[in-house]
């Protein structure tokens, strides 16, 4: 395994200051997280055995003391942790227990104080069970797949777990050779030795704990271009994307996502340039209920590979979510419409760009599917077992074609852009949404989005 640990001086340089952390914990994951610090950089070195499920890892962390602290408390689920350093010495004591790593320090810690853990730990990893199923680390019939949202990134290294937390990476995993592992930010390193191969990873963007994933599989590594000049795609901001992908599933995979780079180009119109220096693609031979999304790379089952509006929403849907969810990522999970009804509205602009339906069709025919459903949830505030009840999605995409259809597409579309790039890399909420698009637009759009987020009955849609 690479032995160069910690954050390097040009990324130090580039860090973003100690993300906003709320003063209280998240009423929908109230267990999870600390307020105490941030984490500024997490290092992690994995050694994965795939016949046992068995991992090994050393996780290195740079944080930021919050205020004064006698003990650190991260989230770690089902692993035995074997040792522990903060800042190069043993702490006071340790203990794990219900899912939480306790760290009393030797000496408080005042506010602004850095500290640098270092914790090694293996196991078997398993899912964490929740509200919303099993999430985190699963086995595949032929390798790993990690899905972490909300609360899965505990099942395979310990952190902060909490999405207003965000922080760079550097993620190595070795494994059995043959197998390709895939993980967040750029491939920056590759190296084999005997049975065992190492790939070496880097996002040097900040980024939630929920987001970070390791795929693990036998996958070839593919460009996808659909036939236009490198020079002139690079121009208009459109990053490489890969595909990672079974062989067997190769033709198919490229034929189902052969206009996501007309996808990307739509969205950096719409949005602004594309947040990541690059975006993979990862198929898995197992087929998925949905597809996955992660910080500069989505998950698509077997059965996703189709070009039916089915499928290909699916896929727009998650390339959104690079903008929507991972550029922008909510500070409490209250506000998980500013992921999900963006990303479902992206489906309706891809819809239009497309030439499949136009957006207001496409909204017109979800506001009668919901007309039809009990009127029992707040957009704005779901509660944490509804928070991805297909409502959030829908409704949350109708207010922003309410909106749309109030100020105007030149408005709106501005509007889009604004919120992306002011906000970039950072934690939000639906205030700020408010505030940003109230400076844009001169319009009354705290009236809407009251309507449509905080109040249970469906409001009409403008020019309905």
């Amino acid at each position: 395994m690479s032995s160069n640990a910690g954050i390097r001086p040009e990324e130090a340089a580039a860090a973003p200051p100690a993300p906003l952390c709320p003063a209280r914990p998240d009423p929908y994951l109230p267990g999870s997280g600390s307020t105490a610090f941030a984490v500024l950089h997490y290092d992690l070195d994995l050694e994965v055995k795939l016949a046992a499920n068995r991992l090994s890892g050393r996780a290195r962390l740079t944080a930021r003391v919050l205020g004064p602290v006698q003990r650190l408390e991260l989230d770690l689920a089902r692993l035995t942790v074997s040792k522990v350093l903060v800042n190069g010495r043993r702490p006071k004591k340790v203990s794990h227990r219900g899912g939480k790593l306790i760290v009393a320090l030797a000496s408080p810690l005042d506010a602004g104080a850095d500290v640098e853990l270092d914790i090694r730990y293996e196991g078997s990893p398993v899912p964490v069970r929740g509200l919303w199923g099993e999430v985190g680390w699963e086995e595949l019939d032929d390798g790993v797949l990690v899905a972490g949202q909300p609360n899965g990134a505990p099942s395979w290294f310990p952190c902060n777990d909490r999405p207003s937390d965000k922080a760079t990476y550097r993620i190595a995993v070795t494994t059995d050779a043959g197998y390709r592992a895939v993980a967040n930010g750029d491939l920056v390193q590759h190296t084999k030795k005997s049975s065992r191969e190492t790939w070496e990873y880097r996002m040097d963007q900040p980024m939630a704990s929920y987001l970070a994933t390791v795929q693990i599989g036998r996958y070839g590594l593919e460009d996808l271009a659909d036939g236009r000049a490198e020079s002139a795609t690079r121009s208009r901001g459109i990053v490489r994307q890969h595909i990672a992908v079974p062989g067997p599933l190769a033709a198919d995979a490229r034929s189902s996502l052969v206009r996501q780079e007309h996808m990307m180009e739509t969205f950096i119109d719409r949005f602004g340039p594309y947040p990541f220096s690059q975006y993979t693609v990862v198929v898995t031979e197992d087929e998925l209920e949905i597809p996955l999304e992660a910080q500069s790379l989505s998950v698509l089952g077997s059965n996703h590979l189709s070009s039916s509006w089915e499928a290909q929403r699916l896929i727009a849907h998650e390339l959104s979510h690079q903008w929507f969810g991972n550029s922008l990522t909510v500070a409490s999970w209250q506000d998980i419409w500013l992921h999900e009804g963006f990303a479902c509205y992206a489906e309706w602009i891809w819809s239009e760009e497309s030439g499949s339906m136009p957006a207001a069709a496409r909204a017109n025919a979800a506001w009668k599917r919901l007309a039809a459903l009990p009127q029992d949830l707040l957009v704005g505030d779901p509660g944490a077992e509804l928070m991805f009840d297909d409502r959030v999605y829908k409704r949350g995409a109708l207010a922003l074609e309410a909106l749309r259809r109030s100020v105007g597409d030149a408005a709106f579309y501005r509007l889009l852009h604004r919120w992306a790039t002011e906000h970039r890399y950072g934690s939000v909420d639906t205030g700020m949404f408010i505030a940003v698009a109230e400076a844009e637009t001169s319009f009354d759009v705290r009236g809407l989005l009251d309507a449509w987020l905080f109040s249970r009955g469906l409001p009409a849609l403008p020019g309905r």
